[in-house]
């Protein structure tokens, strides 16, 4: 094969003295640079510019990567081949004249490839080409680093002229320019685009794909994914731990398929751009790819770290939405997949738009009450089926509107979601139910118990139990009149709030399980996560008249609390076939339209004067040692 041929006429230069051409070669070449011309391109001209000095050469410039491999960066009259073949040789002691040059950083002069020990496994590369003798020096930084090497191919076996030498002294300090400068804008470059802890493309580098991708018009699919339970790894193992799994999630996530670019948006959070997916059926099956590669176990320090990823999507057509449209609709799905399918996938419909545009509306009206102090507590009754007689009550939230009327927890209920609308939220109920309490109380009032729900968020930051102390800040009498309620949901999703519900239960507070049964239902959670009080979702007592089925769940969960020493609510009793029922059935305490809806303090004060279940002193006696014996019993489950 032939050496690619010179346009040397492109390069001629009037006769003037070798200095004043070399002098022209500084100037151009850090004009270029100043300009931010691209590294290749000044490298190339820097070669030309060589060649026409010293007519006999070849030149070629090779740089040396973070991980000591050569990288060619211009060799304009070598064939493409050839710098091919150069590409990721690690330097060495015997890699020809460049690598060596590398390695030993000093100069390698070589006046002849075919019989010398450092081209022996390379000569097969250069002697076809008529390479007989080859000249390379490092380039080096000022701090003396070698990042490259500047090279004088020779077509017959012999040593460099001090013509020659003259040359590449200037050349190797310009190259140095060059390169340094390479480094500095890459460097810059991945700063401003590079996730330094992954190694992926950043939010950055996202959102100029992602414009890119919108503007050509072309079917691909976005995705947004979070790795789960990432702050809880971090809380319990430490930051390090995060960041481990961060890292290994990223280097699954980039074998997943070389069509589907990744980048890490921050903290927990993925996107991908599957730009070769023609299908909606073939973006579920990468994202299936893509969560079964997260999805393998991890060892971090002997233990075993066990990652999930939920993820959603949005297939876009060849003409699609625009870049804004495409990434809410791809954040609706992760939000929904969160949702409801956590540690798998949901694909974007039209309806989860709708679901978030009132999600966002809902949260907007709660911050303004939280704001404008107008949350308030509702309380609907806990009754004795048999006598109707108000043994407890739960508390409710409800907001204020500004023209005075009511606004019931269902509207807007999807807000708390939101883990900080939800932690403000119980905040403030906190207060003025503790207030509520200890009015009552006062009034003397036959006040048994009041049930507060608490949400997964209330637990997360750990510090419920001093939120608690603070409302009933002023002393034990109301706070024993006081229960948490939590859905299995919380037990399932976190074991950290588990544990929280554990240590509040060790300092005597009272733990109901609301919504029995509603999705995440599982005997064994009664065995690892024991409560005081198991209320039975309404789902079940609508169809216990006429459903055998229903009943046959009920009258098991009714056997199984009795046999744990637990106390059972059924919950959402609107009839008064449902409540003969259940007392047929052995249940004695039920809460429901059929006694009394949800009301205000005031109300419910009234209710307690007058249907209050009033304990004889002797049954006050019993039931308080049988409350003593049973915390007893269930601080040493």
């Amino acid at each position: 094969m032939e050496l690619h041929s010179r346009p040397d006429q492109l390069y001629s230069m009037p006769q003037r003295p070798a200095k004043a051409l070399l002098i022209d070669l500084l100037s151009d070449v850090l004009e270029m640079v100043a300009y931010g011309e691209d590294a290749g391109e000044v490298g190339d001209l820097l070669c030309r510019r060589a060649e026409t000095f010293a007519p006999e050469v070849i030149c070629s410039i090779l740089y040396v990567d973070d991980e000591r491999k050569l990288r060619p960066l211009a060799a304009p009259s070598l064939p493409e081949h050839y710098s091919a073949a150069l590409d990721g040789l690690p330097v060495g002691p015997k890699v020809g004249s460049c690598g060596t040059a590398a390695f030993r950083g000093e100069p390698v002069e070589v006046d002849d490839i075919e019989n010398d020990e450092l081209w022996a496994d390379f000569k097969a590369l250069a002697l076809p080409l008529g390479l007989r003798a080859c000249w390379s020096s490092p380039i080096k930084t000022r701090d003396g680093r070698v990042v490259g090497t500047f090279a004088f191919y020779y077509r017959k076996p012999r040593g460099p002229t001090a013509h020659e030498r003259q040359i590449v002294a200037r050349c190797t300090h310009l190259c140095a320019v060059l390169i340094e400068n390479n480094e500095f804008r890459r460097r810059a470059h991945d700063e401003a685009f590079i996730d330094a802890m992954s190694g992926l493309p950043n939010r950055a580098s996202f959102d100029v794909r992602l414009e890119e991708m919108t503007a050509e018009q072309r079917q691909f699919a976005l995705l947004f994914a979070d790795l789960d339970h990432l702050k809880r790894v971090n809380d319990t193992l430490g930051h390090a731990a995060g960041d481990e799994l961060i890292r290994i999630a990223s280097t699954r996530l980039k074998s997943v398929s070389p069509d589907v670019e990744v980048f890490r948006l921050g903290g927990d959070e993925f996107a991908f751009i599957l730009r070769a997916c023609e299908s909606e059926p073939q973006m579920v099956a990468i994202a299936q790819s893509l969560i079964q590669a997260v999805g393998q176990p991890v060892e971090y320090q002997g233990m075993t770290l066990q990652p999930s990823l939920t993820a959603g999507g949005v297939f876009q057509g060849e003409t699609g939405s625009d870049k804004n449209t495409l990434y809410q609709n791809a954040d609706f799905a992760l939000y929904h997949a969160k949702d409801v399918n956590r540690g798998g996938f949901v694909s974007f419909r039209q309806g989860m738009r709708t679901t978030m545009t009132q999600r966002l509306r809902a949260i907007a009206e709660v911050d303004e009450a939280l704001a404008e102090g107008r949350i308030l507590p509702h309380y609907q009754p806990i009754v004795r089926l048999g006598t109707a007689e108000i043994v407890g009550l739960e508390a409710l939230a409800r907001i204020r509107t500004r023209d005075g009327g009511i606004m019931a927890a269902a509207e807007f209920h999807c807000a708390l979601s939101d883990p900080r609308i939800a932690y403000a939220l119980t905040s403030q109920m906190l207060v003025q139910v503790a207030a509520d309490i200890r009015h009552w109380l006062a009034l003397g009032l036959p006040l048994q118990h009041v049930g507060f729900n608490i949400t997964t968020a209330d637990l997360q930051k750990g510090d419920l139990e001093r939120r608690v102390a603070a409302a009933f800040s002023d002393g034990e009498e109301a706070l024993r009149h006081l229960i948490l309620e939590v859905n299995e949901a919380v037990f399932v999703n976190d074991d950290m709030v588990a544990d929280e519900i554990k240590s509040l239960r060790c300092k005597g507070i009272l733990v109901a399980l609301d919504d029995f049964g509603t999705g995440f239902a599982s005997l064994t959670h009664l065995l690892d996560f024991p409560v005081d009080i198991m209320k039975i979702d309404k789902s079940f007592i609508d169809r216990i008249v006429d459903d055998p089925s229903s009943a046959v769940i009920v009258q098991a969960l009714l056997d199984i609390s009795r046999k744990l020493g637990m106390r059972i609510v059924a919950e959402g009793v609107e009839t008064k076939e449902q409540a003969e029922r259940l007392m047929e059935m052995g249940c004695t305490m039920g809460q429901g339209y059929y006694f009394a809806r949800p009301a205000s303090a005031a109300i419910t004060a009234e209710l307690l004067t007058r249907f209050a279940h009033r304990p004889s002193d002797k049954t006050r006696s019993i039931a308080s040692r049988t409350a003593a014996t049973g915390q007893r019993a269930r601080r040493a489950r």
